[in-house]
């Protein structure tokens, strides 16, 4: 008996554009979603706050400055406290400088986070 080549090649068709269906139903759930969070509405994600500035550097910062504080994508922060003074290391925290955001420290725990970031050797 022969088999008809072509059987694969349409099932693939059928799966592919069953699945690109599918997904955009998705993605039109996920951009209700994302309206009402522009909103004000339901937070779907939360910010990670983390107990103190150790912590929270290496959930936020240490993809761009390195674990090590050694810097990468973004400069070094050892001796940050040596070039820059609390008040601007306070300022780039909250305002960001060159290819950091701004924002990415919460206002109420810049003041630790520059106090902590000062102190690294």
């Amino acid at each position: 008996m022969n088999r008809n080549p072509l059987i694969p090649f349409v099932l693939i068709m059928v799966l592919g554009i069953g699945l690109t269906i599918a997904l955009s139903f998705k993605g039109l759930g996920d951009a209700k979603k994302l309206a009402e969070e522009q909103k004000g509405g339901a937070k779907t994600e939360e910010k990670a706050t983390a107990a103190n500035p150790e912590e929270f550097y290496k959930q936020t910062c240490s993809a761009c400055h390195g674990m090590n504080y050694e810097g990468g994508v973004g400069p070094s922060l050892k001796g940050v406290g040596k070039r820059l003074s609390l008040d601007q290391i306070k300022d780039v925290i909250q305002h960001g400088r060159g290819n950091m955001p701004s924002g990415l420290v919460p206002a109420d725990k810049a003041d630790e986070m520059a106090k902590w970031l000062s102190k690294l050797q």
